[in-house]
Formats: C-alpha cells, structure tokens, sequence
C-alpha cells in the first residue's frame, strides 16, 4: 500500500483516537505542574513517552491495517459475489435495450442458456421487451417456462446513483441504467387459487319453458311420465356434474355444481337444452327449459342475484337457452328454436290494466320508439297516443325524422284530420319541456342507446317499455311497467292486443287502424314470417276497426330511387359459402336507405339454395346491417355478436368506425367463426 494513502470518515477517527487523547493528557500534565513541580514534571515525562510510543505504533501498524482490510473487503466482495451466484431465486442483469449481461446459477439453469448469452431477454420471455422496460421503473409480469408460471419483479438502477460517489467512474448521461430481475416461482400458488376456483360452487336456476303448454298437449295419464322424465334428465345432467338438484315448484329448480364444471357445460352449449326437447310420451309440442347462471366471485348472495338476473334475461329472449351473467359480460348459449307463440292472452290483459293505472296516475305520456322509426314503430306509438286520449290525458310523439316510408302515414295525422298540432314533438322540445308528472312509453325497443332521445330516459321518473326483441346485454332500467315479448309478430300487435282490454269503449279511427295494421304487415313481411294465432287475431280487430289492406298498401308504396337501390343491391349480391346472400345497398339519393336496405334483404330470401341473407348500407355515418332468414339459419345470434339483435329470423345491427367492405369481411369472418367450431 502506498504511502500517499489516506484514512477518512469513521475508521480515521477510530484509528487517530489514540494520538488526540494526547492532548487532553498534556494539558492535565500542565495543571499538575503548578500544583506539585515533582508530580507535573513526570505526568509530563509520561505523556511524552505515551505519545512517542502511539506515534510508533500508528506509524509501523498503518499499513498493516489498511493491508487487512482491503483483504476483508477482497473476501467479502468474493463471498458476497458466490452468494448472489448461488442465490436460490433466479437473478438476473440486464442492459438498458434489454440484453443479459449477467445471471446467476438458477437463472442459468431456468432459462437453460450459458453464462455467455448476452442477447436481448424477449427471446426467453416474449413478455418482457425493451419498450415496457424503459417505460416503467418497477415492473411486475408472469411468465412461464416449462409449465411453470414466475413472477418476474423487475427494477432499475440508475448509473449516475452508482458511481455519484466514484473517483474512477463518470458519465454525461443522466438516463442510463441498469436493470435487475428477480423469478419468483408462483406455480403452486396458481394451481390452488386454480383448484380453489374449480370447486367454487355455482347457483343456477333452471326453468321449463313452456310446462303448461306441453301438459296441455299429452294424456292426463301420461302427464306425471313426462315430468318425471324431465326430472330425471335434469338430475342425470348435473349430477355427471358433480351439481345438486332441488327442484322448487313444478316447473322450476335451483341447481349448484362446482364451478370448473361450467367451462365443461359451455363447451357442449349446454346439451341438457337439446335433450329435453327429445322427450315424447305423446306430447305434440317439444319441452323446452332456460338457465339462469351467475358467475361473479366467492360472493355467494351476488351470484345467486346474477342467477335471477340470467334467468330473466333468457325467459325475455323467448326462452330455450342458456344465459351465464358475470359482472362485466353476458354469455349466451342455444336459443336456436323458435320462441314459444303461447295462445292465452292473460298477460296481455294484466299488461293493459297496468298501462290504464299509470296513465290514470300521470297528466302528460311522451311517446318514443327507436331512433330512425319505421312503420312499425309508428303504430305502436299511434296505439298508445289512442290510449291516452281515451282518458282525456295529453300525449305527444317524439319523432326527430320522417322518412319517405314514414311520411304517408305521419301526414294522416295533421290538424286538418282532427288531431292535435303537437301531436309530434321534437327531442330537443320534448328535453325542455318533462317534468314530475310526465311519463315516458317506449315502444319497438328495449336499448337504451337505440331509442329516439336516449336523453329522456334519464330525466323521466316513470317509464313503460312496450317491445318485441329479444334482451340483450343492453336494457332500459328502473322501469315501472315492462312487456317484452319475443314470440310477438311485431310491436303493433302487442298494442293491438293492450286495447282491446285498455278500455271497453275504447274507438279506433281508420286511420289509426291502417298505421297499427301496416306495422304488423311490414314486420311479418306480409303475414309471411313470424305469424302465430294472435298475429291474425290482432290483424282482425284491426280490419274491424276500419283497417283497409288496399289503402295500407298504397301508402307503403316506395319511390323510384328507392326501388332502383334495392334492385341494385339484389344484382351486386354475392353468395358466401354457397348459401349466405351478403349485399351492399347504395345510399345515394335515397333518403331511407335502411328501409331499402330492408326490404332488399327480404327479397333475397326469394332465391332458391340462400339460407341468410345480409345486406348493407351507410347512413348518417353508421353502417346498417339488416340480416334475414326463413327457418334454418338463426339471424339473431349472429347479430348479437356484432352489438345488435332482433329475431330468430329478422335482425340487424349498427357498426361504426368501419368502412362498408370492413362490415361485409366482419359479417364473413362472423360466419367463419359460428360455422367452423
């Protein structure tokens, strides 16, 4: 060790203490010299010889001190190196572009790389990569490696905290750093939380469709067989489940089974929906059941509400399904059959009743459909301003645009005729003007976000939802009244049927009758699809109450562009996968283009070997999507993949931030997806 090395801080202090005491001892010395000469002189001779001895001993120990602790220090760093190498957790040092530069045995023989392997640390774990490790300080991320799954924890380290203190070290830059990683193995950790999760018990509810339909349909002999048989299947079904069964009245049971059995069910589309429907001790009609299935966490009390609110959501949608509710997400399964079109007309009534006591209750009724209203929509709002009228209450219609197809009928009902001047109102005037006492009838829609003024559903305190879609994942809340029925022909014949149990004297102009017949004749296509029993009792009472098919015909007559648009789109149509009809409707100088769209997608089911067709068009900056199909194919659920809905037979969709042939490849990739699993 040279001799130009110096001692600072604490080990300085610690070895110069000796020579210091020296001075505290000289000037005792002095003070014993003017109280005894002899005593001073020899403490003076003392202090002398303890400073030359303490100035010896520094001076011949110096560098044998110094020797010895850059030995220890040499040691240590040796030891404190082997241990970080033999360290059990994988460690490791990276560059700032995410390069190894050094790891320690474990992480060796983890990664099964040499100590020599210098390149970028993405190649072992794609996870991890430069940008994310730039971007953040500290960083947590899992990783897996041969079935095993880390934790890799991952700091920085600054260069200018490492070598602020350094003589040997600088540099210019202030960003550059290193960065360590640590491998945490949490492998176990997931295979309980995993195991913990699977035996998690689930609550389900399972409901018969239509249980007094179908016992109305076999022998009284043979009624307690077939329940038994759908007790049995029930059972059999969950207990290969490892679920349990209680069945809680006749048709309905609470069910729960452990929750890794639920992917298991999902993946079959839940075969139980199927397998009932195969039961036959001479019933004419098939059994059908829905599932109600909530799946949010270990809270219990939550999942069992979800189940209640999964089961509603499966009975609105027309039953014959599976529905499974988590918190963030709705999951549909089956649903394939067409909707129970059940005779009885007692809801109807019960529905009425209640319609007759709010509106008693409220002084003033806005009336809403869906935003761009068809005909359909039209006469259901025109039933309701005739109920209101019948009490002597005001209502107004709230109707933003009139289309071409709309016109006809929206210029039937002018002051001229007898009818009030704000018969229709604007969104903006109908926002200005609700109060308290002002209720709110939404009619030919259950979403929020497809009505009229999604605006007035917020302000109005009193809602009463008339619609015949199905639910979706979207759904108008805090309702007071709600009648949604999927196996309804149209929202006309719902209304049609509330009037006649409304009010006993209850008149209907012809006028009013031709809006309410026309929306039932557009949505069944002409009393061609989705017609049942009810759908010509409705059309009766119609024609009863002066409903003329000719002059409903006349006005539903479309233009010239119009027709030009739909023959266009019907020529440009392109068959995919040999029985799919997917079409682009024009939009220029029409001034509906849904309405052709529509009506082209119709007309497409005309061609022999098309199953579904698809047609296209883009209005007011949204690509509108009409999907239609006679019995095979179930148009609905491929719309509800897309954020739309509908029927079995007769949906449609809203797609934005796409161009046209993006909604055509969407549409394509959709069938792609549904037709290849």
């Amino acid at each position: 060790m040279g001799a130009d090395v110096k001692l600072k801080g604490r080990l300085k202090t610690y070895i110069m203490l000796p020579v210091w005491l020296t001075v505290p001892f000289a000037v005792l010395a002095v003070i014993i010299c003017f109280c005894n000469l002899t005593a001073g002189l020899w403490s003076v001779f003392f202090v002398a010889v303890y400073f030359v001895l303490v100035m010896v001993f520094f001076r011949r120990s110096r560098r044998t001190v110094l020797n010895e602790m850059i030995d220890f220090a040499t040691h240590y760093g040796t030891i404190q190196r082997r241990l970080l190498d033999e360290f059990e957790v994988p460690y490791a040092i990276l560059d700032q572009n995410a390069r190894l530069m050094w790891m320690n045995r474990q992480f060796c023989e983890l990664t099964g790389k040499a100590r020599n392997y210098h390149s970028s640390i993405t190649g072992i774990f794609p996870q991890i990569t430069k940008e994310r490790i730039s971007k953040e300080p500290q960083l947590n991320v899992q990783v897996t490696k041969d079935d095993r799954i880390f934790r890799a924890s991952i700091g920085r380290i600054d260069f200018s905290k490492m070598i602020e203190n350094s003589t040997g070290l600088e540099t210019d830059e202030s960003d550059q750093f290193l960065t360590i990683m640590y491998l945490f193995d949490e492998t176990l950790q997931h295979q309980y939380l995993q195991e913990k999760q699977d035996m998690q018990m689930v609550p389900a509810l399972v409901y018969i469709d239509n249980y007094e339909e179908v016992l109305d349909s076999v022998e009284e002999v043979k009624q307690s067989l077939l329940v038994a048989l759908v007790d049995r299947k029930v059972n059999k079904y969950f207990a290969g489940q490892g679920g349990l069964v209680k069945k809680t009245e006749n048709d309905k049971y609470f069910i729960v089974f452990p929750h890794k059995s639920l992917d298991e069910m999902a993946q079959d589309n839940f075969s139980l929906l199927e397998d009932v429907k195969s039961l036959k001790v001479g019933n004419e009609m098939a059994v059908t059941l829905s599932m109600g299935i909530g799946d949010v966490g270990s809270d219990y009390a939550k999942n069992y509400g979800y189940s209640r609110m999964a089961i509603d959501l499966a009975l609105g949608r027309g039953g014959d399904q599976a529905v499974i509710k988590t918190k963030d997400k709705t999951f549909y399964y089956g649903g394939a059959s067409r909707q129970v079109d059940k005779t009885t007309r007692v809801k109807a009534r019960v529905k009425a009743l209640a319609l007759r006591e709010i509106m008693i209750s409220r002084d003033k009724f806005y009336i809403m459909g869906h935003h761009i209203m068809d005909i359909d929509s039209l006469g259901a709002a025109i039933g309701i301003f005739c109920a209101a009228r019948q009490l002597g209450k005001q209502a107004q219609i709230v109707l933003d645009t009139v289309t071409t197809t709309l016109r006809p009928f929206r210029e039937c009902f002018v002051p001229e005729k007898g009818y009030p001047e704000d018969m229709f109102i604007s969104c903006q005037d109908a926002l200005e003007e609700i109060n308290s006492q002002t209720a709110l009838v939404v009619v030919d829609t259950n979403r929020p976000s497809y009505t009229e003024c999604p605006e007035l559903l917020t302000k109005a305190r009193t809602i009463v939802v008339f619609d015949h879609h199905r639910h979706g994942e979207e759904v108008i809340r805090n309702t007071d009244l709600s009648y949604i029925e999927p196996y309804s022909s149209s929202a006309c014949e719902m209304i049609a049927e509330v009037l006649q149990y409304f009010d006993e004297d209850i008149k209907l102009s012809a006028t009013e009758a031709d809006a309410i017949y026309a929306g039932i004749l557009v949505d069944t296509s002409n009393f061609m699809t989705k017609t049942g029993v009810r759908t010509f009792e409705a059309a009766a009472y119609l024609r009863r109450c002066g409903a003329e098919t000719t002059r409903v015909r006349k006005m539903m007559r479309n233009d010239m562009n119009a027709y030009k648009a739909r023959a266009e789109a019907i020529r440009h149509t392109e068959v995919y996968r040999g029985s799919y009809a997917v079409s682009i409707c024009p939009a220029d100088n029409i001034e509906s283009p849904t309405v052709a769209c529509a009506q082209a997608a119709n007309e497409l089911l005309n061609i022999t070997g098309i199953k579904a067709s698809f047609v296209l068009t883009e209005y007011n900056g949204k690509i509108y999507i009409s999907a239609r199909s006679i019995d095979e194919i179930n148009v609905q659920q491929i719309m509800e993949r897309l954020g739309g809905g509908g029927h079995m037979n007769s949906a449609g969709a809203q797609l934005t931030g796409c161009t046209v042939l993006e909604a055509r490849r969407t549409i394509e990739n959709t069938l792609d997806e549904m037709l290849d699993r």
